[in-house]
């Protein structure tokens, strides 16, 4: 059976996206990170998250990549524990050099979120989510 999930996304320049997550508070996973990949984890759960070269991805993927100017692969979604993490979140993610797609707001009164793409384009979506206020 499954035991682990990892998330897999190209990227330009591993050692740059690595500099990027860590300003966002992101925990690397050191003994896999070299100059072609980068790994973190995310959350609780640690899901592990990885960051390979453009070219070590095709290869992987057998595939060509989205180009993530004009459309998304994928929608990145994590959870942050305050409405004031969120607002924490997207700082450090302006100013790592991130674009902020969507700005700390109100979504359907119960839950608190914003949107940025990273130095690659991908696009990442932090949400808090207040569950008591959550329509039944």
């Amino acid at each position: 059976m499954t035991k682990e999930i990892w998330l897999n996304l190209p990227v330009k320049d591993a050692k740059r996206s690595k500099e990027f997550f860590i300003k966002l508070g992101f925990e690397m996973i050191e003994e896999r990170c070299n100059d072609q990949m980068t790994a973190m984890t995310i959350g609780s759960k640690k899901i592990a998250v990885m960051l390979f070269s453009e070219q070590m991805f095709k290869g992987f993927a057998q595939n060509e990549i989205c180009d993530t100017k004009t459309g998304s692969e994928v929608l990145i979604s994590f959870d942050a524990e305050s409405r004031e993490e969120i607002d924490e979140i997207v700082k450090r993610a302006e100013a790592a050099g991130a674009n902020i797609f969507g700005k700390p707001s109100e979504i359907q009164g119960w839950m608190y979120g914003c949107g940025f793409a990273d130095l690659d384009g991908h696009r990442w979506n932090a949400l808090y989510m207040d569950m008591g206020k959550m329509p039944k």
